[in-house]
């Protein structure tokens, strides 16, 4: 039975629709993160330090200095994050499985928190750099013990708690060494380990930008053995794909992508999970063509929401950009649970 063209023409115009919004959505969040604060700025200041035309002043040093590295390292990273979910529900074909669900940025954190708490005994400044490679380290580590379990254990439920249970064991691996760590800059690390984007800098961004752009680009040439991979191991071979190949390289790709945003922001929950599903429900389609760049988009505008709730609903106090992804992203999990267990 041919396809209706007129439904391939509607499939067309929803997915062009949904980047458009996600696009103005996107800017709109960018926009709303530069003039909210505990100082407020107007929209023409907002032109004119962006243009150049306002330099030396207050304002221009919270905008330059504080907003827009935040600003830009909640889009990237959180772009990073939700692609990186999508890459694990891709590969373990479960709805529910992302870098925080499965313990892998746990054990990035771990990881990290040791890396960093080493340099501060030894006197040393750690690099961005060295971050993510220790947070990718951690990853591997993590993602190594799930898939050794997936192969043991076929049923979904039953990996995603052996992953729950792994995170805990890296967290509470982590608190014991920032509980007995004793520097004066383990307040800072106490507050990484929450997640934060607060005290990120050019520097950072310099860092992770070029790695999640490079991971992006190599994310999305994967996007036709995907789709092939998609309709099982099986059909993939039948086409031609190196299965073997393109599994470790969506095991690299996501640890990549979930290990750069643990080195700077910290373990950030849910978002990796809830953004893809969102995404999917926007595009009505699950094509990684689509899927790859709509949910970087998602989750940057997700990761952009719930920053600007969190530093601004208690001012002058900040809670965890975990926190709120955790509020707003858990229910969509057991949505997913829910519509999952409904529809078997």
């Amino acid at each position: 039975m041919r396809d209706c063209p007129f439904s391939k023409n509607s499939g067309k115009k929803r997915i062009i629709l949904s980047f458009v919004i996600l696009a103005l959505l996107l800017a709109i969040l960018f926009l709303a993160n530069l003039l909210v604060g505990s100082v407020g700025v107007s929209p023409y200041d907002i032109i004119r330090i962006l243009l150049g035309g306002t330099t030396g002043t207050k304002e221009s040093l919270i905008i330059h200095t504080i907003r827009l590295p935040r600003i830009l390292a909640a889009a990237v990273l959180g772009g990073a994050l939700a692609l990186s979910g999508f890459l694990l529900q891709t590969y373990f074909n479960n709805p529910i499985a992302g870098p925080f669900v499965l313990g892998i940025s746990s054990g990035a954190k771990m990881c990290v928190a040791m890396v960093m708490i080493l340099s501060l005994f030894q006197g040393m400044i750690l690099s961005s750099f060295l971050m993510i490679v220790a947070a990718f380290f951690g990853s591997m580590l993590s993602m190594g013990f799930i898939i050794l379990l997936s192969k043991k254990m076929k049923n979904g439920a039953t990996l995603i708690i052996c992953g729950v249970m792994i995170g805990y064991i890296c967290s509470a691996i982590t608190d014991i060494m920032v509980t007995f760590a004793n520097d004066a800059d383990i307040v800072n690390l106490h507050n990484w380990s929450k997640g934060s984007f607060s005290g990120i800098s050019w520097g950072n961004v310099q860092v992770m930008v070029p790695v999640v752009i490079i991971a992006f680009i190599l994310t999305f040439l994967q996007a036709k053995p995907m789709s092939a991979y998609q309709q099982g191991e099986s059909f993939a071979k039948s086409v031609g794909v190196d299965v073997r190949g393109f599994s470790i390289m969506m095991i690299i790709l996501s640890g990549i992508l979930s290990a750069s945003v643990t080195a700077f922001a910290g373990p950030i929950s849910f978002l990796g999970v809830a953004a893809p599903h969102l995404v999917k429900r926007i595009l009505g389609t699950v094509k990684p063509i689509y899927m790859i760049p709509a949910s970087f988009l998602g989750g940057a505008c997700f990761c952009l929401l719930c920053d600007l709730i969190a530093r601004t609903v208690f001012v002058p106090t900040e809670v965890s950009i975990s926190t709120v992804t955790a509020v707003l992203g858990a229910p969509i999990v057991i949505w997913v649970m829910v519509r999952r267990a409904y529809e078997k």
